[in-house]
């Protein structure tokens, strides 16, 4: 019986140490390659994370010497934290986990391919740190005139650019990395955090591969190999017109390797006085604009597409006995004044001193003021080229950065412009076709824009509504609602608001006329095919055509200076959306606009509540 027993045992025994040892080997295997590998890369990251944020800091900084060291330092903590990371890649054949991790070195490989492409740039761009705001051990080039100090960094532009395709490749790839994580497998916030860092950064990239044609024709643009020549047109955004601003003044440039000649500087009237003729207006401004009975260069910007509206004012600008030949036009509104100004301080023009400082007078920068002071206060005398003191102010501005010392301030005005450009405070329209396609690519060219799904686009011309669009706010409501079927029905709600009062507007007085009846053109740009069902608010019969790829509402309606006005259109889309998750909204912002306050809102959910559309905005269901 004993010796029975003892058989009848031994097995169960022999079972227990095996699975003690397959335990032993599991709890092994879970600790060499899985915990150790995991506490090791979250070891690895904080020092990582510090090393990342001492480059921040020191381009903050604007010291080339501190982040090329803190670079050299990033990869080597990138290196030792990749190790680490790359032992648990086998992880994403696992189910479900899988996912995470392949997330995870998607997003390592994304860090890597970008550590690669700042090296690449910060390599490229030592040699020239000090002409591009960099502080260097050497100091020759801020030395240097402030006419020389243009031409050497236009003349170096070439050397720079023949690396961009090298980073772009990096860019792209860090890109390509991103784009495979998927931010929706993760709860709540942190979902939505790595959605909205997937979409800035895909954003930044797009920009930077975008605009490649772009830089490389730079030193083209700027006068590396022949003399450019080069309209600016100042567009007042206080009396908002189609591509940003009534035409107020004009100067014209020419540069040579990078070197700025200011040939004329004039108010907008000079130059209409100076036409052949003038062919009979466009019915918009027989429509609308009060008083005017012919086309005048300053009224041809009434199309919302800027390019289009620059036909327009070569049309006009070949009937002028002033006319000259031009590589480009470029127009620019108030806040480039007020952003330059706010960078470099107060800077005196025709006898003026002008600042960015907020002025009580009109609750606005002094600058706005004092130029609508010179430019339109009445006087009992003749008043010669009384806007050509915008000429003049850009002149002293642009010299005045170029005689500072680069560190300074190039940094800060070249972040500003690309922000202003961005925003459409800027526009550009060159000649030469290859460049402007350039500039179309990264959307800085002010052009209405051919998109797939749903489109909106509200245009607003202050037609003798004199300087209100300073006081005057928009708010918009953007309700969308999908039927079962698909069909999609819109309701658009616009409400301006005037919390101000009128100003003295006797020209007897010799008032300041800032705010007083905004007389205002409405235009609502929608998906071509579009059906308006309903348009409430207009003061005038409505009219609905095709423009620009687009179907267009239009009508006209004022505001009272302490006053309220509110436009209801309602509208059927040309197609249907038969899931609400591929619903897509593109939202096109007007020119020379501040940022008016959205809240969209489909099949009764808030998307984006008080949104303020400082530049286009895409809206995605999903």
């Amino acid at each position: 019986m004993k010796f029975r027993k003892k058989l009848h045992h031994a097995p169960r025994k022999k079972n227990r140490r095996k699975s003690f040892g397959t335990m032993a080997v599991l709890i092994l295997f879970l600790v060499f390659f899985v915990i150790l590998p995991i506490r090791n890369i979250y070891t690895r990251s904080k020092p990582l994370i510090e090393s990342a944020r001492a480059v921040k800091f020191a381009v903050s900084q604007n010291d080339m010497d501190l982040v090329k060291s803190n670079m050299t330092d990033l990869q080597v903590k990138f290196d030792s934290f990749e190790k680490e990371a790359k032992k648990v890649y086998w992880m994403r054949f696992i189910p479900l986990a899988g996912l995470y991790v392949s997330d995870f070195k998607n997003g390592v490989e994304a860090g890597g391919h970008l550590i690669v492409a700042s090296d690449k740039m910060v390599e490229t761009l030592t040699p020239y740190a000090d002409l591009i705001g960099f502080k260097k051990g050497t100091a020759g080039f801020s030395e240097k005139s402030a006419d020389d100090r243009i031409q050497t960094a236009v003349l170096t532009l070439d050397k720079v650019v023949g690396r961009v395709d090298d980073i772009a490749i990096d860019v792209d790839a860090a890109r390509s990395n991103i784009s495979k994580i998927d931010s929706k497998r993760y709860p709540g916030k942190y979902g939505a955090k790595i959605k909205k860092y997937e979409e800035q950064f895909d954003s930044v990239a797009s920009l930077f591969v975008d605009a490649k044609p772009l830089i490389k024709k730079l030193p083209d643009i700027l006068g590396a190999n022949n003399e450019r020549t080069y309209l600016i047109l100042f567009q007042n955004d206080k009396e908002l017109r189609p591509t940003g601003g009534f035409l107020t003044a004009y100067a014209l440039f020419k540069v040579k390797n990078g070197k700025l000649t200011a040939q004329r500087s004039e108010d907008i009237y000079n130059l209409d006085a100076t036409l052949s003729r003038h062919p009979k207006p466009p019915a918009p401004i027989l429509a609308y604009h009060k008083g005017v009975y012919q086309f005048n260069i300053r009224d041809s910007n009434l199309s919302p597409d800027y390019i289009e509206s620059m036909k327009e004012f070569e049309k006009l600008y070949a009937l002028s006995s002033q006319k000259v030949n031009y590589d480009g036009i470029i127009a620019m509104d108030t806040k480039v004044l007020v952003d330059m100004l706010r960078v470099l301080g107060d800077t005196q023009a025709g006898g003026i001193t002008f600042s960015a400082k907020d002025d009580t007078r009109c609750d606005c920068p002094q600058v706005i003021y004092e130029l609508l002071n010179d430019i339109d206060r009445p006087v009992n005398y003749v008043k010669n080229d009384r806007k050509g003191i915008l000429g003049q102010l850009l002149y002293a501005i642009m010299q005045k950065a170029l005689s500072s010392s680069p560190s300074q301030y190039w940094g800060q005005l070249s972040q500003d412009m690309i922000k202003n450009l961005e925003q459409k405070h800027v526009l550009i329209y060159l000649k030469d076709d290859n460049e402007q396609k350039a500039v179309e690519a990264i959307n800085f060219a002010g052009r209405i824009q051919e998109v797939t799904g749903d489109y909106l686009h509200i245009n607003d011309t202050n037609f003798a509504g004199a300087k209100s669009n300073l006081y005057v706010s928009h708010d918009v409501t953007s309700d969308t609602k999908i039927d079962s079927d698909g069909s999609v029905h819109r309701t658009l709600t616009i409400r301006y608001k005037n919390p101000y009062k009128h100003s003295d507007c006797n020209l007897e007085r010799g008032g300041l006329c800032l705010n007083a009846t905004l007389r205002n053109w409405l235009r609502v740009y929608v998906p071509m095919g579009s059906t308006l069902t309903s348009f409430r608010g207009s003061q005038t019969k409505t009219l609905t055509y095709d423009e620009l790829g687009k179907t267009v509402f239009e009508g006209f309606m004022t505001v009272n200076p302490l006053g309220t006005a509110t436009v209801i259109v309602e509208y059927d889309l040309p197609f249907k959306v038969l899931n609400v998750r591929d619903y897509k909204l593109y939202i096109q912002k007007q020119p020379g606009t501040a940022g008016h306050a959205y809240t969209i809102i489909v099949n009764g959910a808030n998307k984006a509540i008080d949104m303020p559309l400082v530049e286009d905005y895409t809206l995605e269901s999903k």
